[in-house]
C-alpha cells in the first residue's frame, strides 16, 4: 500500500508537460502557419518576371509591356497530386496541433503524446513526397527556355515540413526520462 501511494505521489509531482512539449506545440503551430502561406503563395516558380507558377495558377506574359495571362494548374495529374499531398500533410498538422492543444488545456497530456507524434511524422512523409515530386515533374514537363527558380512558396512548404519533423521528434521524447532536469 505504501509503495502504491508513493508512486502516485511521484506521478503527481512529475511534470506532465515539459518545455520540450511546449516547443513541440509551437513547432506544430509554425508548421501550420507555413503550410497556409505555402498553399496561398503565388510564387512557387518564377522566371525573369515573365513566368510565375503557384499551386493554383500558371501565369506568363509575352513581354514586359503586356498583361499577365493565367490558366489553372489543376489540369495535370502531378500538380493535383502535389496539392493533395500538401493539403493532406497540412490537415494532419492541424489535427495534431488541435489534439496537442486540447490535451494541454484539459490536462490529459501524456496519453496524447504518441498520437500527436505519429500524425506529425505522417505529415512529414506526405509533405516531403509532394516537395520531391513537384520539382521533378516540373522540370520533366515544363520546358522554360529562360532562367527559372523555385521561389519562396516552395521554401515555405519545406519550412513547414522541417518544423513538423521537429515537433514530431519533441513529442517522441519521454518526459519521465527527463523529469530530473525540470
Amino acid at each position: 500500500m505504501a509503495s502504491s501511494s508513493a508512486s502516485g505521489a511521484e506521478e503527481a509531482r512529475a511534470p506532465a508537460l515539459t518545455p520540450l512539449k511546449l516547443v513541440g506545440l509551437a513547432c506544430a503551430f509554425l508548421a501550420l502557419c507555413l503550410d497556409v502561406g505555402a498553399v496561398l503563395s503565388p510564387a512557387w516558380v518564377t522566371a525573369d518576371g515573365q513566368y510565375a507558377l503557384s499551386l493554383w495558377m500558371s501565369c506568363w506574359r509575352p513581354n514586359e509591356n503586356s498583361n499577365w495571362q493565367c490558366s489553372s494548374t489543376l489540369e495535370t495529374d502531378w500538380q493535383i497530386a502535389t496539392l493533395a499531398l500538401l493539403h493532406g500533410g497540412a490537415f494532419l498538422i492541424l489535427i495534431s496541433f488541435m489534439v496537442a492543444l486540447i490535451s494541454v488545456c484539459t490536462g490529459t497530456r501524456r496519453r496524447f503524446y504518441k498520437p500527436v507524434s505519429v500524425m506529425l511524422f505522417a505529415a512529414v512523409v506526405l509533405q516531403a513526397c509532394s516537395l520531391v515530386l513537384y520539382p521533378i515533374k516540373f522540370i520533366e514537363t515544363i520546358s522554360l527556355r529562360i532562367y527559372h527558380e523555385f521561389n519562396w512558396g516552395y521554401g515555405l512548404a519545406w519550412g513547414a515540413t522541417i518544423f513538423s519533423f521537429g515537433g514530431a521528434i519533441l513529442y517522441c521524447l519521454n518526459p519521465k526520462n527527463y523529469e530530473d532536469y525540470y
